[in-house]
């Protein structure tokens, strides 16, 4: 009698580890059914999060990438949490001071021409993770990308409005026209895109991931650079290693956060923040009132003040004060400087920071062992340098105009020059990523992520306040009004269907308001009830894709 007893309460404690399905959410439905296929194949949520990501690279190419990089976060259902960065590096002739010029800054230069590129660690991150959590085979894996590159797929009305839009673009650089436009013209909705010359390198990397950095692929890469003034060479993509990191921890009204660790600050700007506002009753307040909204956004104005002064790679910062920044005892101290009725100011004479720009994605992944996977990763700008690698078929990145101007050069106009983030060889530019997972009572229960620059943190943070605090399911915390602040400029940016009431009474405490339409593009993905649901943004896309097994 006692031994079937704890034979049921063993088969209790395993079930409850699973959910009824895997799920994928992505930013592209294409993208997010071909993850979800593998975990019908019983591929592992690390193999599902590599389909989808090698995927998207062919049809969502204003985000997803061969040519950039980013991060993964893991959670398996059994061991340690996880986290590869596989964040671009800056090549060997980078300096601090190569965005003057005759001493002046060149913001061209910085963000707009074949210097900015750095060595992307997509196609190396992707593999790491795949090695050490995945089960079907590597080309299993990028088969679906390779069919939809050289078949084709049919745009949507978004796809092409977004490939239209970036036509002047695209004309500077005669490969980038010639794969996503007609002959010059724009593709129209319902057009078949075909990227031949993307689907032969596919073939080539699920044969050989490394030809990506010693092989024809990476001769490709270094041709364009010499020919037309890039600084990546062979031995900068030789010399490209993602890094298995120690996950960023911290807790929030009994939950476990899994974060994302530097050189990444979205794990210590959304975990500082959570410390602050853990000891406020959102909840009394509601979601959207004028006292949540400030309350936040003081916690936000703090947090990402502490990111301008400390943040940078660890591989050349090694006194980054994480220990005290996440602490609670440290949070306390902050929350004691907010006003409950009024907005602080951001002094300007103390630090400001670099401009991140828009454009990443994220997907979300839960398999029916309940493993997760939050990855996100980006080219920097929209379809990043809007330059194919010619005979390659995949876009390159401007993510070194993620590195501070240069030494000394700080201003009011969003401009650094504090030494944490200048770039040198090998060091890998500041981020504001913020892959994440909740874990409650040992099981997840949260999965998120999302692109928007410097909104990441802030965006994420909303997703993660609606289910912990408002109770809200994944659709309701994907679709409700959005806000941000990030200490310099001194503003709060709110998203135009915040309750017009709360606009007001925020301006009364002494916020200066910026409207916007839309802020990031989240992926959720939440178990409650032992039911997994998965939740695709549709601010950015309407035809955002969930598929679940």
């Amino acid at each position: 009698m006692h031994l079937r007893l704890w034979l049921a309460l063993l088969l209790t404690l395993v079930a409850s580890t699973q959910v009824p399905r895997g799920v994928v959410v992505s930013q592209e439905r294409l993208a997010s059914e071909a993850g979800a296929q593998v975990l019908r194949e019983g591929g592992t949520a690390v193999d599902a999060a590599v389909a989808t990501a090698f995927a998207l690279a062919v049809v969502h190419p204003a985000a997803g990438n061969l040519g950039g990089g980013g991060f993964l976060l893991s959670r398996p259902t059994t061991g340690q949490p996880s986290f590869i960065d596989f964040r671009e590096t800056a090549p060997a002739a980078a300096h601090p001071r190569m965005w003057l010029k005759d001493g002046i800054y060149d913001e061209q230069q910085h963000h707009e021409t074949l210097a900015s590129v750095g060595v992307p660690g997509t196609v190396a991150g992707l593999h790491k993770a795949w090695t050490r959590e995945g089960r079907l085979p590597w080309r299993r894996l990028l088969r679906p990308a390779i069919r939809l590159a050289r078949e084709g797929f049919v745009l949507s009305e978004n796809q092409a409005a977004s490939l239209a839009k970036q036509l002047p673009e695209f004309r500077k650089h005669a490969p980038t026209l010639a794969q996503f436009s007609r002959k010059g013209e724009p593709l129209k909705a319902g057009d078949r895109l075909v990227q031949r010359a993307l689907a032969r390198t596919l073939t080539r990397l699920s044969r050989d991931w490394t030809e990506f950095y010693r092989g024809q692929t990476a001769r490709l890469i270094v041709r364009d650079m010499k020919a037309n003034g890039g600084l990546i060479r062979a031995a900068d993509l030789r010399a490209y290693r993602p890094i298995v990191r120690e996950v960023l921890k911290g807790s929030y009204r009994g939950m476990d956060v899994l974060a994302a660790p530097p050189p990444s600050s979205g794990g210590q700007v959304l975990i500082q923040a959570l410390n602050v506002i853990e000891g406020c009753d959102l909840k009394t307040a509601g979601a959207s009132s004028p006292t949540t909204v400030h309350l936040v956004a003081e916690a936000l104005r703090r947090a990402f003040a502490d990111r301008a002064q400390f943040l940078g790679d660890p591989g050349f910062n090694r006194t980054i004060p994480l220990e005290r920044l996440l602490s609670k005892t440290y949070a306390a101290e902050l929350r004691a400087t907010i006003g409950w009725d009024r907005a602080s100011v951001s002094a300007p004479d103390r630090f400001t920071w670099s401009k991140d720009r828009p454009d990443t994605t994220h997907l979300s992944v839960l398999d029916r062992q309940g493993h997760a996977v939050s990855l996100t990763y980006t080219l920097e700008d929209s379809y990043g340098l809007k330059r194919i690698v010619p005979g390659a078929g995949f876009l390159l990145n401007n993510e070194l105009g993620d590195f501070n101007a240069a030494p000394g050069l700080t201003d009011g106009s969003g401009l650094i020059g504090t030494a944490p983030n200048l770039a040198q060889p090998g060091k890998r530019p500041l981020s504001s990523m913020c892959p994440v997972i909740l874990v409650k009572d040992g099981r997840v229960l949260l999965v998120s992520g999302s692109p928007g620059g410097r909104t990441i943190p802030s965006t994420v943070l909303n997703t993660v306040l609606n289910i912990v605090d408002f109770g809200m399911d994944a659709r309701a915390a994907v679709d409700a009004p959005r806000f941000h602040h990030q200490w310099l400029p001194d503003r709060l940016q709110v998203e135009a269907d915040l309750p017009a009431a709360t606009k007001a009474a925020l301006k009364a405490m002494g916020h200066d308001i910026k409207e916007v339409m839309q802020q990031g593009c989240a992926q959720v993905i939440l178990v409650r009830g032992g039911q997994a649901q998965g939740a695709a943004d549709t601010r950015r896309w309407v035809d955002s894709g969930v598929a679940a097994e």
